[in-house]
């Protein structure tokens, strides 16, 4: 498959010995800084785009040489959720719309092929708009913002922002899927714009209140995963029980002692005592993040907290949403940040 762009390059689905131009465009954008090693390793890079973990869609230039690439990553925590992300063109390109036929043909020839594709997230960068004009031209509907998740140095080749980095999330449905989830009570109303504003519906109904705990058989289930460069902790919550409290200070601990300074906590909306687990959150610091349409097949929240200066005057947005949510995770870090550090 390729389809032939306005000048002399191509685009089409990675081919057996793209791995080494591959390794090649990442070095020549971001030297050896780029945090997944896959792409600098052009066997392991096969060996994912043949499991399917990872789709390459591929621009070539004259005598075949990649001049630009973008990605498609599977999501740990739900089978048909796929990341669109790590997309880069050559510096003497990017004036010649490699981006767009790379978008263009990913979402339209490539993923109507992928019947297991159902849903695509990504993470657009809010240090300049150019992501989020490409993922508003593509559909994609924002639900949240990560709030310092990058240090700069991330796009050393690419910004001059000098400090961390927030990104916009955005999502876009291909095959819905009919499912309940309950908003809890602190969220209900930014919730439910967000939901109204998505390409697919779910029942939404309302947590149990923050006393009414989750039921006695009832375990949690939690992966945390650091990234020290970054200085990231990301603690995956498939499910919460009683023991929660007790979980949560247990992973930050284990992340401060790896110098981590944002701590992103992913709790599961289909468990109907959800709200508890917001609550102790709320109370340890923690604000809104975002909604995340079939994190665990089923939707996911995002909640935060940083140990660094958020600088939301810093952010850069393009569409009024994003700017509104910005806003309502401002207010609601400040109402957290001075909450007592109490379990109800």
């Amino acid at each position: 498959m390729a389809s032939n762009g306005p000048t002399n390059y191509s685009v089409g689905e990675f081919r057996p010995g793209d791995g080494e131009g591959i390794a090649a465009l990442f070095r020549s954008v971001y030297g050896e800084g780029y945090p997944v090693r896959t792409f600098y390793e052009p066997e392991e890079l096969a060996a994912a785009v043949g499991e399917g973990r990872i789709y390459s869609i591929v621009a070539r230039g004259p005598e075949g040489k990649i001049i630009g690439a973008t990605h498609l990553f599977r999501h740990a925590s739900a089978k048909n959720l796929y990341e669109w992300g790590a997309g880069l063109v050559l510096k003497e390109w990017r004036n010649a719309g490699v981006n767009q036929y790379l978008t263009d043909f990913l979402h339209r020839r490539f993923i109507p092929d992928k019947r297991h594709i159902e849903e695509l997230f990504g993470e657009a960068i809010c240090n300049h708009v150019h992501l989020q004009k490409a993922c508003d031209a593509s559909r994609y509907l924002e639900t949240g913002i990560e709030a310092a998740l990058m240090p700069a140095e991330a796009y050393a080749n690419e910004a001059d922002d000098p400090g961390r980095v927030a990104t916009l999330c955005v999502f876009r449905c291909f095959i819905p899927k009919a499912h309940r989830i309950f908003l809890p009570r602190e969220y209900e109303d930014i919730l439910r714009r967000i939901y109204a504003r998505l390409d697919d519906r779910r029942e939404l109904r309302l947590s149990a209140l923050p006393e009414e705990t989750a039921p006695s058989d009832a375990t949690t289930e939690a992966e945390l995963q650091i990234y020290e460069s970054a200085g990231v902790a990301r603690m995956t919550f498939s499910s919460s029980g009683r023991d929660f409290s007790a979980r949560i200070e247990e992973l930050e601990g284990r992340a401060k002692e790896r110098n981590a300074v944002v701590f992103q906590a992913f709790l599961n909306l289909t468990q109907p005592w959800v709200g508890g687990s917001v609550d102790i959150l709320r109370r340890r610091g923690y604000f809104f993040g975002a909604a995340l349409p079939r994190w665990f097949d089923g939707d996911g929240l995002l909640m935060q907290k940083l140990d660094c200066p958020p600088d939301f005057d810093r952010i850069v947005l393009w569409s009024d949403f994003a700017r509104e949510l910005l806003e309502f995770i401002r207010k609601d870090r400040e109402e957290t940040a001075g909450q007592p550090l109490i379990e109800p």
